[in-house]
């Protein structure tokens, strides 16, 4: 029986959002120097809201405020999705790992959103 999450750097959905923003920030810091106010703010600005958000659901008590703030965080991930395919179109370098990433991310979220919202058996 796996132990409850005490704080939320226990739950692996943060720490695999957290290593995807790590990875999005040395992504960015090789994009041309036109996009720091641009595609890199944007990028990151999202990709932090990942992390932030599962962070800020976590306290939450109620089981819509949690999810909620989870869904928040899926609306965060969509949005690296898109800006994964631009820089990738934009030929901004090889986004293959972050993609990877993001897609480990996205279905752990998935996953801890449904445990949110399936009560207890």
């Amino acid at each position: 029986m796996r132990q409850a999450a005490k704080t939320f750097q226990d739950l692996i959905v943060w720490q695999k959002a957290h290593q995807f923003v790590l990875n999005i920030y040395k992504l960015t810091g090789q994009f041309p120097k036109s996009e720091i106010f641009g595609l890199s703010s944007q990028f990151r600005g999202a990709s932090v809201s990942i992390a932030a958000n599962i962070a800020e659901g976590f306290k939450k008590k109620g089981r819509a405020d949690k999810a909620r703030f989870m869904n928040t965080a899926q609306g965060s991930l969509e949005e690296c999705r898109y800006y994964l395919i631009l820089a990738r179109d934009l030929n901004y370098g090889d986004m293959a790992n972050a993609i990877n990433q993001l897609e480990e991310v996205s279905k752990l979220l998935t996953s801890y959103v449904n445990s949110i919202l399936t009560p207890d058996s």
